[in-house]
This record gives structure tokens, C-alpha cells and sequence, in this order.
């Protein structure tokens, strides 16, 4: 059992995944700064200095000081957050369409394989019944 795990483990498949996903975490703590740290700002400022992060519909205030002991904290829908959500899974949409885009212009398409040879054989029985 042990070495059908190491075997399942060390194909190229669960490598390539392993990378993927490691990858795949730094690029989406890149997006994240690119859009908390860059984009945010510059949509705040022409949508007259709104700071998406911080919007958000009180559902109940905060109760007290903080700190204390009966203190309640705030109970909030944060859509501001939400919508930075969004433009982050927007850009990593975008960035992901023009590599996969640069990728296919590169490699070029995928040549057309044809028939197996069981489709072939398939097939010439087929037209052999017809007649």
C-alpha cells in the first residue's frame, strides 16, 4: 500500500496539481494587494473618495467599549468587501484568459489526433454493412 502511494504521489499529475495550488496562493495574495493596494484607491477617488472596504449596512451597533466585559461588537453586512471580491475575481479571470490566450498562440492548437485505428477498422465495417 505504501508504494502504490509513493508511486500515486510522485506522478507528474499530483506534482503539476501540488505546484498549481501553491501558485496559485501567491498569485492571489499578489491580486489582492494589486487590488486593495492600486485599484480600490483609484476607483475611490473618482467615485468621489468611496472606500470600498469600509462599506457596509449596520445591522446592530456595537454595545459598549471594547475591552469590557458586557461589550457587543458590531453586527455588520459587509458588501464592501464583497464587491472587492468581485474585481479580484475579475482581474484573476482576466490574467488567466490572457495566458491561457498567449499560451494557445505560442503552442499553437492542438493538431486533430484522427481516428484510432479501432475507429477506422469501425468504420470499414460499417460502410461494408451498407453495402
Amino acid at each position: 500500500m505504501w508504494k502504490e502511494f509513493k508511486e500515486f504521489i510522485m506522478t507528474g499529475n499530483v506534482i503539476d496539481f501540488a505546484i498549481a495550488v501553491i501558485l496559485a496562493g501567491a498569485v492571489g495574495l499578489v491580486v489582492n494587494g494589486f487590488v486593495n493596494d492600486i485599484i480600490m484607491p483609484i476607483v475611490g477617488s473618482v467615485s468621489g473618495g468611496v472606500d470600498f472596504a469600509d462599506m457596509r449596512h449596520v445591522l446592530s451597533p456595537a454595545v459598549g467599549v471594547e475591552g469590557d466585559a458586557n461589550y457587543v461588537a458590531e453586527n455588520a453586512i459587509r458588501y464592501g468587501k464583497w464587491i472587492n471580491s468581485i474585481i479580484n475575481l475579475l482581474i484573476v479571470g482576466f490574467v488567466l484568459f490572457m495566458i491561457a490566450k498567449s499560451k494557445i498562440k505560442f503552442m499553437g492548437a492542438a493538431p486533430d489526433p484522427g481516428p484510432t485505428a479501432d475507429q477506422t477498422l469501425l468504420t470499414e465495417i460499417r460502410d461494408a454493412v451498407r453495402k
